[in-house]
């Protein structure tokens, strides 16, 4: 419509293009007021579909689940038999690796009182889908009946008390070729860090405090060292606990304070409800270690990469 009004307006005199240039501009308004009706009434457009929420973050299995876990894993898995220092004999370690292009830094896990489980070769494999080499110890080499390892003892309370026995010393000794072999591998950027989990966590905090040249460390519900040991701490610590563990709680409070003195890095986050070994035993505690270990993990995984990547 407007080309014919241009069209017009050339073919006219000037006081009548005036004219019916004001008639145009009459026009368009009723065009405008009635394109403003037809929307109006025309029904209201649907409103977009809400966004999908992001998927929970994966977590390790709980205990009952670890096994198929291990079973269905798409990742790399492979035992090594590395040697300890003198006559100290060898140290077996499960190792899983992650699918990507770049190096990838190395976790040492170190297992629970309960030896190296399926649970915790789980764990492994858990911090390999998230990027890491994970590499799990089992502190009972050559410990259990006829020179094996955890799988060797006939119960769970005798490898609980096998890894009682353990010495600070040894402890140290193996966790020293386990990182050695870690660090040295060819996919291996050469960060290293410590995870553990109750017994193991009280030694991942130890050793941190003990190795400064360590690049990070994670505390799951294990005891904290004297806080006089923390004054040769160099890497950042982050401490996860249940808030129904009064007995590993009681020690992370000092440990806090004296870090905070020393001005050293000490995290710590508990979670309210769960208990000891919430990770390994999410359906306890009526769904409070699960929410634990939904909040738990994530977070460990970001400390990891802040810390290593």
């Amino acid at each position: 419509m407007a080309r014919v009004i241009e069209t017009v307006l050339r073919g006219v005199q000037a006081p009548r293009r005036r004219t019916l240039n004001a008639l145009a501009a009459v026009l368009a308004a009723a065009l405008l007021a009635a394109n403003s009706v037809a929307a109006a009434d025309a029904p209201p457009a649907a409103p977009a579909p809400p966004a999908e929420a992001p998927p929970a973050a994966a977590v390790p299995p709980g205990e009952p689940g670890a096994k198929a876990a291990l079973e269905t894993s798409p990742r790399h898995h492979e035992w090594e038999d590395v040697a300890l220092p003198g006559a100290a004999g060898k140290l077996s370690l499960f190792v899983a690796y992650p699918e990507r292009k770049e190096k990838a830094p190395v976790v040492l896990v170190i297992h629970e009182i309960y030896g190296l489980t399926d649970w915790i070769r789980a764990v492994a494999d858990r911090l390999a889908a998230d990027g890491f080499i994970a590499v799990a110890p089992d502190m009972l080499t050559g410990r259990g009946p006829g020179g094996g390892g955890t799988e060797k003892f006939a119960s769970r309370d005798d490898v609980v008390r096998a890894v009682r026995e353990l010495s600070p010393a040894q402890v140290a000794t193996a966790l020293d070729a386990a990182g050695a072999y870690g660090r040295a591998l060819p996919a291996a950027s050469g960060k290293l860090a410590t995870l553990g989990f109750c017994w193991g966590g009280a030694q991942s905090f130890s050793y941190a405090a003990a190795r400064p040249a360590l690049d990070a460390a994670v505390v799951y519900y294990g005891t904290s060292p004297d806080p006089a040991a923390l004054a040769g701490l160099g890497a950042p610590v982050l401490g996860l606990y249940g808030e129904d563990d009064a007995r590993v709680n009681a020690t992370v409070g000092p440990a806090e304070a004296k870090a905070k003195e020393l001005g050293k890095t000490f995290v710590t986050v508990t979670y309210p409800g769960a208990g000891h070994g919430f990770l390994r035993a999410q359906d306890g505690r009526d769904g409070a270690n699960l929410a634990a270990s939904r909040k738990a993990w994530p977070a460990t995984i970001e400390f990891l990469r802040q810390r290593l990547e």
